[in-house]
C-alpha cells in the first residue's frame, strides 16, 4: 500500500488525504500542543506529508513551523522540505471595505514567519462578503507575491462557481478551491465540479468525516441534539440536520459499516474512500489532534469501492434531503443557523502581529 499523491500545478505534489489542522484550533476541545506537534513527524513518515491550517486558526500555524524548525534541525532540510504547507488568508468582516494592500501582504509575512519558511506553498484566498471593498485587487496582491516568490500556488475557500468566475475572468490562475464534501454534502456536485474542470481547477475537500461523526464512535448512538462544546460538532451537526433525521444518519453509517466490513476497513475510510473517487477531487482533509487515529486514515489507500458498493451506498444517500443549493450557500447566510456560529474577525490587525 502507498499513499497517493497528485499535482495541483507542476512542481506542487500533496498527498490525497491532508492532515487538517481546525481541529487544533481554539475552542475545538483540549489539544496537548507538544504531543500534536511530535505526532506530525509520523504522518510525514507515513506518506501524508500535506497540512491544511489558516491564518485564523488560532496557534495551528505556529504549531507547524515549529514542527518544521525542529525536523529541520534533526533530520536535515531534505526531511523538512518534504513537509507541504497549505494555508489560507481570511481577512477580518469589519476590515473588508477598507483593507489596504500592505495589510494583505502583512497578513502573508505573518504566516511566513509563523510556519518559519520562505515560501507558502498554497493560500487559499477567502473574502466574507464579495459586496464589500475590493476583493479582486486582494488577489491582485497575492498575484504579485506569487510572482516575488513568496507564494507557490493560489487557490480559494469556500465559494461557489459563481463568486469565482470573477476571478477566472481577471485572468487569476487558481490551482484549488477547498470547499466541503462528504457523503453528507454533495453539493460540490450541483455544477461546481464541471465548472472545475473547464477551468483547470481541483478541489481539496475538508468535512471529510463531519468532524469525527462520520466514525465507529457514532454509531448506534441515541440524536444527541445540537448541544456540543465543540464548535465543529455544532457545525456538522447542523449539516447532518440538513441531510436527514437522526435515523438516516445512522442508516447511512450502518451501509458505510458494511461496505468496510467488506473489505476489512473501517468505515470512516470508505467515506474518505468515496470523497477522493469524485470528479475533480485532488484531496480530502482528514482532521487529526494525533497520530492515534493514523492506522484508520491509512486504510483509505488499501481498497477500492466497486459498483455494488456504490450502489449500497446510493440506496440511503439517493434518499437524502440535503444539503441543498450551491456550496457555502446556507454558511455563508450570518444570519442563518449556520452562519450565526461562525467567527468573522479573528484575524488581528496584520501590521500589528508581524511588526510588534
Amino acid at each position: 500500500m502507498s499513499v497517493e499523491t497528485t499535482d495541483l500545478r507542476p512542481g506542487h505534489t500533496i498527498a490525497r488525504v491532508i492532515r487538517g489542522g481546525w481541529q487544533l484550533a481554539g475552542d475545538h476541545g483540549p489539544v496537548d500542543r507538544a504531543q500534536a506537534i511530535r505526532d506530525m513527524e509520523a504522518f510525514v513518515d507515513a506518506g501524508l506529508f500535506t497540512f491544511d491550517c489558516a491564518d485564523i486558526y488560532t496557534g495551528v500555524e505556529e504549531m507547524i513551523g515549529d514542527f518544521i524548525a525542529d525536523l529541520r534541525m534533526r533530520r536535515g532540510a531534505s526531511v523538512a522540505d518534504r513537509v507541504c504547507v497549505h494555508t489560507k488568508l481570511v481577512p477580518d468582516l469589519t476590515r473588508l471595505a477598507d483593507l489596504r494592500a500592505d495589510e494583505v501582504e502583512a497578513i502573508v509575512d505573518r504566516s511566513l514567519m509563523r510556519l518559519k519558511v520562505d515560501q507558502l506553498d498554497l493560500v487559499q484566498f477567502f473574502w466574507w462578503d464579495l459586496s464589500l471593498g475590493d476583493a479582486v485587487a486582494s488577489l491582485d496582491v497575492l498575484k504579485t507575491l506569487r510572482q516575488k516568490g513568496k507564494i507557490k500556488t493560489l487557490g480559494t475557500t469556500n465559494w461557489d462557481r459563481q463568486p469565482m468566475q470573477r476571478f477566472i475572468d481577471a485572468g487569476f490562475d487558481i490551482a484549488s478551491a477547498q470547499v466541503q464534501f462528504s457523503v453528507l454534502d454533495r453539493r460540490p456536485q450541483n455544477g461546481l465540479t464541471d465548472w472545475a474542470a473547464e477551468n483547470d481547477m481541483q478541489l481539496i475537500c475538508y468535512g471529510t468525516l463531519a468532524g469525527g461523526f462520520i466514525t465507529e464512535k457514532w454509531l448506534g448512538v441515541p440524536d444527541p441534539g445540537f448541544e456540543f462544546e465543540n464548535r465543529s460538532l455544532i457545525k456538522y451537526r447542523l449539516v447532518i440536520d440538513e441531510f436527514g433525521p437522526w435515523d438516516r444518519f445512522q442508516a447511512l453509517l450502518t451501509v458505510l459499516k458494511t461496505v468496510g466490513d467488506k473489505h476489512g476497513v473501517s468505515l470512516s475510510a470508505v467515506a474518505t474512500r468515496w470523497v477522493l473517487d469524485q470528479p475533480q477531487v485532488a484531496a480530502g482533509i482528514v482532521g487529526a489532534r494525533y497520530a492515534r487515529h493514523l492506522p484508520q486514515t491509512l486504510q483509505t489507500f488499501a481498497f477500492a469501492l466497486d459498483a455494488e458498493d456504490h450502489a449500497t451506498l446510493n440506496a440511503v444517500l439517493d434518499q437524502a434531503d440535503g444539503p441543498k443549493g450551491d456550496v457555502y450557500s446556507l454558511e455563508g447566510d450570518r444570519s442563518s443557523r449556520h452562519g450565526r456560529i461562525m467567527k468573522y474577525n479573528l484575524n488581528a490587525n496584520p501590521n500589528d502581529a508581524v511588526h510588534g
